[in-house]
């Protein structure tokens, strides 16, 4: 790239007082608490990976592509030149860079072709690095590491589709996946009439010959919502038959090598996650194979359902970290009142402030990824990720957008222009506390799984236990939530504050055990005390704010 070197030196003014052009970043390196954290975990071994993509996705040229993707909208072109249809949605070049980079560092298919102690850790710090960068991108990805569980109950299909999925070479072609290098698959769930209540989609499918059930060829018709990434290879997609609501793998071309009647009616106009197409699409005799079960669509697709929840948690606290990076650099370059921002006390306050919640999320997310990874030898920590993953998902994601505000408002005036990255962040913060299950939806999923995983609630409890001592506000708060739980009264009125509940504590928990002591006394004195401002920059007196900013600041900043 051309050297940045712009001229401070104009007709009327010299420029003073400036932050300096950022340039690259290294998003491994520069991060001491992930790089920590990733080894704690299990996934140390994972660092040559890690390493290589947090050095290109810091680059400033990908800042540039991230810019770009997001300024230059995806176009849908439903017909050709001379009138065929075609369904397709045209992408900025630097979308396709970006997805390009993203498969090739295995972003969506890390976990599955390193499955060990730690694919899940490594499969997450991949994420809340690459999305720091651009979250538009991340959809497809999302979904294409989702899928892989829901396509192993059928093994036919997943002999021909994971192969494919798990290629780490992008083929933007639209041609039949086949014949392409590698594929994506994202998923086609919600209706009009029933968002997250799948149960009253309409959407019908109805049996090509003589074969039904698993495996069986299908033709659907009705429409999706809510279809994001609609150039993917193929969809899972909910529809019912004689056998009850199903899933259904329905791919953009046919087994014959015609295009499937995939017909994209629009493209949303959304507040943020602009690179990334979202649409509707109208179903006509779209021709399907039944994935899993007759009748068990909802089962069959719920693992996706929960990957994606689990990358929702990891891509929020990814902005929360590019959010933090933005405002140390600001705060450590511009001065006011004969100070530099970052010395004044107030705003130490709100910068430690808010390194605090960014290892908090990060901390949390990772320990999920942990259980995951364990679940197959240990059903405490099947337990665990089951709770686990519907607490992460409600409490970083609804935690990211008022935590990137402030990081913007450490900037004033100029973190609300859009030359600036924070406003894109900003807008891309509350999507995911909306994508597979809304904050409400997310705190009956915690009810559900108290009530149905019969360890869910001791796993919680024993990763409080393991820091009893620690910290008296968290033993407290850990003897609250033994009597919380055990208390059945109103529960779905009480399901939001018995959430946090259980996040913060679990928050704490992992910084007291694993964090200097200046990180979990304050997080646990903020958080868990008696009193909690919620806004930040209202830490007590007496917190070591120094060794909390340090920890989080890039090197540079030192």
């Amino acid at each position: 790239m051309v050297p940045y070197k712009p001229s401070a030196v104009l007709p009327t003014h010299e420029v003073t007082n400036m932050p300096p052009h950022m340039g690259d970043q290294d998003l491994w390196r520069d991060d001491a608490v992930l790089r920590e954290t990733v080894a704690r975990e299990g996934a140390g071994w994972a660092e040559p990976q890690l390493s290589a993509l947090g050095e290109r996705m810091g680059a400033a040229e990908m800042f540039e592509k991230a810019e770009q993707a997001n300024r230059y909208t995806p176009e849908l072109k439903p017909f050709d030149r001379y009138g065929m249809r075609i369904d397709q949605v045209e992408f900025h070049p630097a979308y396709h860079d970006l997805l390009g980079i993203a498969i090739e560092h295995e972003v969506p298919s890390f976990a599955w072709r390193h499955e060990r102690p730690g694919g899940q850790v490594g499969h997450a710090a991949l994420t809340y690095m690459f999305n720091q960068v651009e979250g538009g991108v991340m959809c497809p990805m999302a979904m294409t590491y989702s899928v892989i569980p829901a396509l192993r109950g059928t093994p036919a299909i997943a002999d021909e589709w994971i192969p494919r999925v798990l290629s780490t070479s992008y083929d933007r072609r639209d041609i039949p996946a086949g014949e392409k290098s590698g594929a994506t698959i994202g998923m086609f769930m919600t209706e009009k009439q029933g968002g997250s209540d799948v149960r009253s989609n309409t959407t019908q499918a109805q049996p090509v010959g003589g074969a039904t059930g698993q495996g069986a060829a299908y033709r659907l018709t009705g429409h999706k919502f809510f279809c994001s990434a609609p150039m993917c290879d193929a969809f899972l997609v909910l529809a019912y038959c004689e056998g009850g609501l199903s899933c259904f793998l329905v791919p953009r071309w046919t087994p014959e090598g015609d295009r499937n009647n995939l017909f994209i009616q629009r493209l949303k106009d959304k507040l943020g996650n602009r690179s990334n197409a979202s649409s509707e699409i109208e179903l006509q005799d779209t021709w399907g194979v039944m994935v899993g079960p007759e009748g068990r669509g909802i089962r069959t697709i719920i693992d996706m359902v929960q990957g994606n929840r689990y990358y929702c948690a990891a891509s929020s606290a990814g902005l929360m970290r590019q959010g933090l990076v933005q405002a140390l650099h600001h705060t450590a370059h511009r001065s006011a009142f004969q100070k530099r921002l970052a010395q004044q006390p107030l705003m130490k306050n709100v910068l430690a402030d808010l390194a605090l919640e960014s290892e908090a999320a990060l901390a949390l997310t990772l320990r999920i990824g942990r259980a995951m990874d364990e679940a197959a030898e240990d059903p405490m920590a099947t337990a665990l990720a089951r709770i686990g993953t519907a607490i992460a998902k409600y409490w970083v994601c609804k935690r990211a957008p008022g935590h990137i505000g402030e990081a913007l408002e450490c900037h004033g005036g100029p973190g609300y222009i859009e030359e600036s990255i924070l406003p894109r962040l900003y807008r891309e913060a509350p999507l995911n506390s909306i994508w597979e299950g809304s904050g409400n939806v997310m705190c009956l999923d915690v009810l559900r799984a108290m009530a149905r995983e019969e360890a869910a609630v001791p796993a919680l409890l024993s990763e409080l236990e393991a820091a009893r001592g620690g910290n008296r506000h968290l033993d407290a708060v850990a003897d609250t939530l033994k009597d919380t739980v055990s208390d059945t009264t109103d529960l779905e009125v009480r399901a939001r504050g018995l959430t946090e509940l259980m996040a913060v504590a679990l928050q704490g928990a992992l910084l007291v055990r694993y964090a200097p002591a200046a990180v979990s006394d304050a997080f646990c004195a903020s958080r868990l005390g008696d009193r909690w401002a919620g806004a930040y920059g209202a830490l007590p007196a007496g917190v070591d704010f120094d060794s909390i900013i340090e920890r989080a600041s890039p090197p540079a900043l030192g």
